[in-house]
């Protein structure tokens, strides 16, 4: 008994022993660290990233080789685990990795590192590091970068699909890819968003084929979504986003069919809408015609007038469409004045406001 007391107490005092060589340290209290937290996170398509770490700086010393061995696991920042989340599964330099947290370990060599994530978070450093709580192992390539005092991630390289995560510290930078299967990931969060609340409004149902038309991805899906949509309350909005997905698709007669029931039941402002949005595809015979069909509909609104003036100014008539430019903010509301002042005194200057 008396030998597992002194024991017990020979393990207190060598921690106490510990933290009084680390000043501003303890394992016990929350207290300002040398190695500072941080944290950096980076989203790609509706996938977080997450690098949870504590940053050791150099102070003078010889970080790779010495501080850092080569060739030993190490935990890539200080204190706690590293840890990377990902909210949805992801590839790590091209190895398919699932959505988790995961501890970050890296075995540092002079032309190779290896980049660990384990399974298992929550330890301490790398110290209980034990390769078969690995999910995946990769290998990368250092690189030469600037000196950075306080060890860093950055996310860099950005692309819809993917991002570079990179390790920086002294002046050597550690890089590795990572990318998202953004349409799988999204599709599959649209189907578990529809069958929330959202399930009961057109908007959402429209809002989801819109996704999957402008991404030109499984149109079929995105079909099926309007068709709800309009099934749940026929709107302009939804007609139109069918008939373009089925002109997508190749089904001219069904679309020109679909786009007619559209118009049909649009408002005014719902044509001048439409109009500019063809004009932001540079289709401008095409959005001429909808602000045309928009003033036989409500020829006193004053976004009508602004469609109006549009017309005239892409004949060369200026004095025409200054005074349509000048009705429209007559009726403007006042938090809308100052997007069709600057339109007024380009008119005025005779330039043609159709070209942006």
């Amino acid at each position: 008994m008396l030998t597992r007391c002194v024991s017990a107490l020979a393990m207190v005092f060598g921690i106490s022993l510990a933290v009084m060589n680390c000043p501003g340290q303890t394992a016990v209290l929350d207290l300002p660290r040398d190695s500072q937290h941080s944290v950096v996170t980076q989203r790609i398509g509706i996938t977080d990233i997450t690098i949870n770490y504590h940053r050791p700086v150099v102070k003078g010393r010889t970080i790779w080789g010495k501080l850092v061995p080569y060739g030993e696991v190490w935990r890539a920042g200080a204190n706690e685990n590293t840890t990377i989340a990902f909210t949805d599964p992801v590839s790590i330099e091209g190895k398919p990795l699932p959505a988790g947290i995961y501890g970050l370990h890296m075995i540092p060599r002079e032309s190779e590192w290896t980049i660990i994530f384990s399974k298992e978070h929550t330890a301490w450093g790398s110290f209980t590091y034990n390769e078969a709580d690995d999910a995946l192992q990769v290998t990368v390539k250092p690189q030469a970068t600037e000196f950075h005092e306080a060890l860093t991630y950055d996310f860099d390289d950005l692309k819809p699909e993917s991002t570079v995560a990179t390790l920086r510290w002294e002046k050597v930078a550690v890089p590795f890819k990572i990318d998202v299967n953004v349409h799988e990931v999204v599709q599959k969060s649209l189907h578990n968003q529809l069958q929330n609340l959202s399930q009961y409004y057109w908007e959402s149902w429209d809002d989801a084929a819109n996704y999957l038309l402008a991404q030109k991805y499984d149109l079929d899906e995105a079909l099926k979504y309007e068709e709800t949509s309009i099934g749940t309350e026929p709107r302009f909005d939804n007609l139109l986003t069918k008939s373009q997905i089925l002109e997508a698709m190749g089904r001219k007669d069904e679309a020109e069919a679909a786009k007619n029931q559209a118009l049909a039941s649009a408002t005014a402002r719902q044509l001048y809408a439409y109009g500019r949005q063809l004009q932001g595809q540079k289709k401008q015979d095409q959005a001429f015609d909808f602000f045309r069909q928009a003033a036989k509909k409500d020829p006193n609104d004053w976004l009508v007038h602004d469609g109006v003036a549009r017309i005239y100014c892409s004949q060369g008539n200026f004095d025409a469409a200054l005074k349509e430019m000048k009705l429209s903010l007559d009726g403007a509301p006042d938090n809308q004045k100052i997007f069709i002042q600057p339109l007024v005194k380009r008119l005025e200057a005779r330039e043609d406001i159709n070209k942006n």
